[in-house]
């Protein structure tokens, strides 16, 4: 296999052509593909259970920014439970959704080609590998979100809950289109926390490959 020179990702960042590393070609494609794996799997066990986004400080699912600005109006006319009951199912219905990702996602990491890793290796960014993951399994995830999301939705009455705000909301001129789904809100939302996280990882890696205890990914990511 030819080898070709390469730099870890770290150093990229500060000079991309400055490549201090000599790594083959079969290292760096196995380097990113255990980076995706690991990120992937850690995004799906943290957001595919109870709490997962309900209880994260930056996932989790709130009403769309119009039908936010009615569910004030709803509290203070005392119906705050019914907004509280909406907001905790939307996020049930996304938690119950993100494990049906993980096959998936398992499928694409190792179906990466050669070419595509080294085209990762070399590239510039801190989530350039999430980037290129969401990129690969968006369209194909969310296929297999919307009906998860849309019977999670129906047995907890979700789109009854969900229409009877944003009918309130609309007569105020407070909904968008694109807002009026619930079974579209909620998968958008479940897909964005979940390529959010495993950015997360992505950066973890970069920031620390020593700290994963993978000599694979200290070779590939590291100084």
């Amino acid at each position: 296999m030819q080898r070709r020179a390469l730099c870890g990702l770290t150093c990229w960042a500060l000079a991309p052509h400055a490549w201090a590393l000599s790594l083959s070609e079969t290292d760096a494609a196995s380097g990113v593909r255990a980076a995706l794996e690991r990120g992937a799997g850690a995004a799906v066990d943290a957001l595919g259970r109870n709490g997962g986004f309900f209880n994260h400080p930056t996932l989790k699912i709130e009403l769309p920014g119009h039908l936010k600005s009615a569910a004030k109006l709803l509290k203070a006319t005392g119906q705050g439970k019914k907004v509280d009951a909406l907001v905790l199912a939307m996020n049930r219905a996304a938690e119950q959704a993100v494990p049906a990702a993980r096959d998936l996602l398992v499928q694409t990491v190792k179906g990466l080609s050669v070419e595509d890793a080294l085209q990762l290796v070399r590239g510039r960014g801190d989530d350039a590998v999430t980037r290129f993951f969401e990129s690969k399994t968006r369209v194909p995830l969310g296929a297999k979100f919307l009906p998860i999301v849309t019977q999670a939705t129906e047995r907890e009455s979700l789109a009854d809950k969900y229409n009877a705000v944003a009918g309130k909301a609309a007569g105020l001129g407070l909904v968008k289109d694109e807002d009026k789904t619930i079974e579209g809100y909620v998968t958008r939302k479940a897909l964005d926390g979940l390529y959010w996280m495993i950015g997360e990882e992505e950066k973890k890696i970069r920031q620390d490959p020593v700290g994963t205890g993978s000599a694979l990914l200290k070779k590939v990511f590291g100084r």
